[in-house]
């Protein structure tokens, strides 16, 4: 299956070809910084089901392994589109949001639950993949 993903703005897209290895619903701090919501949502392609075209600004900073994972952005909207995880190196990440129709892409893994919002109830078939 083909799926499109792009910005508010649709200067920064994406393709994928095929299903997600995985889709992680994120709690960390960070994920929240960086969505100013309360969690992040991550759907995981392998590196080449996915096409990426128009311009973008990078963000990097260290995850929790140590290993960098650099944020892809539109320099015009601002939306953080996708980003490659140092630590899973043939793994491209791109935000659910992001996604032009997302309603059959089921979470299958919640990580970070120390630090979910206690208010913040969800049902996740959890896939065992980490």
């Amino acid at each position: 299956m083909v799926r499109l993903a792009h910005c508010s703005c649709r200067q920064l897209t994406v393709v994928t070809n095929g299903e997600p290895r995985k889709i992680s619903v994120c709690h960390c701090r960070a994920c929240q910084h960086r969505t100013g919501s309360a969690f992040g949502v991550a759907v995981f392609y392998e590196a080449d089901q996915v096409t990426a075209s128009g311009e973008y600004k990078t963000y990097m900073r260290p995850g929790d392994s140590g290993k960098n994972l650099e944020f892809r952005f539109c320099p015009a909207c601002g939306s953080t589109v996708y980003w490659l995880p140092e630590f899973r190196p043939r793994l491209v990440a791109i935000a659910l949001g992001c996604f032009e129709d997302s309603s059959a892409m089921e979470p299958t893994q919640s990580v970070y639950e120390e630090t979910r919002h206690a208010w913040l109830s969800l049902s996740i078939r959890d896939s065992g993949e980490k």
